[in-house]
């Protein structure tokens, strides 16, 4: 094992079996602003570079994968890097998430415990994704009073069918580990704490094929998934930036910090 680089709250790390692990350094819930999405799509692009490299794992430490974004702590889409409200904020994170779409190596994401919001987003970027019976996924933007981010309106459909992502994204229900597995959300479950292990047994399954074989057939398979990301996320900070405007988002934003049921007003 040997570390690449160094990324602000992220730890690489070349692993046997031509793999790497990008571990999110956040915990407990690895709540994410731009600086974290900016780094965490450095080091793909680094890696990237590495021919060593054939897969990589997208792992977190503590609790959760990654429960969304830090509305308290004023990052995520509702701030840029100076703090500053408005457009700029998502529109800069939104620009490095479509980094994260362009990269070429195969990724399996590590899902222990929640991934909530962007977090989803998050995981949904990976090829793949392993998880546990604790497991959560959330997209809980309409709880928020929000509208769905980070290219979810475009990726969520394609893995679970347009039928079962509207009922996550009007509902904001959380599906557990088994349900995931059940509705393709998931690819694999492993018990909580093996969810990394299995992760990288998948990674290595992938990266014992032939790499300039996976790159072109992941570059067939997936598309123009980069562009589709960003006509996505360009219409979905457009939503995002007026719904923030709004009544309900100030009372979602209270509500999930008070930790209570939102009293919606439709204004």
């Amino acid at each position: 094992m040997s570390s690449i680089g160094s990324f602000q709250d992220l730890g690489v790390t070349l692993e046997e079996g031509n793999i790497a692990v990008v571990e999110i350094q956040r915990p407990p819930h690895n709540f994410f602003d731009v600086d974290l999405i900016n780094a965490i799509a450095d080091a793909y692009e680094t890696l990237d570079e590495y021919p060593e490299c054939r897969a990589i794992v997208l792992a977190a430490q503590g609790k959760n994968f990654c429960a969304g974004a830090n509305f308290q702590g004023g990052g995520g889409a509702a701030r840029d890097r100076t703090g500053e409200q408005g457009s700029s904020g998502g529109g800069h994170l939104y620009r490095h998430a479509v980094r994260i779409f362009r990269a070429k190596t195969p990724v399996v994401a590590a899902v222990q415990g929640a991934a909530i919001g962007g977090g989803l987003g998050l995981a949904v970027s990976a090829d793949f994704r392993v998880t546990c019976p604790e497991g959560r996924f959330s997209a809980n933007f309409t709880r928020l009073g929000f509208h769905p981010g980070f290219g979810l309106t475009t990726t969520l459909p394609e893995i679970i069918g347009q039928q079962r992502a509207a009922l996550m994204f009007y509902t904001g229900r959380r599906i557990r580990g088994e349900e995931a597995l059940e509705w393709g959300l998931a690819d694999a479950i492993a018990p909580l704490e093996r969810v990394r292990d299995a992760a990288c047994d998948l990674a290595r399954e992938i990266a014992a094929s032939a790499p300039l074989a996976v790159v072109a057939t992941r570059e067939t398979v997936r598309g123009d998934i980069a562009e589709r990301v960003t006509r996505a996320t360009d219409r979905e900070l457009e939503e995002q930036t007026r719904l923030r405007a709004t009544k309900d988002w100030q009372e979602g934003v209270k509500a999930m910090s008070e930790r209570r049921v939102p009293n919606f007003v439709g204004a």
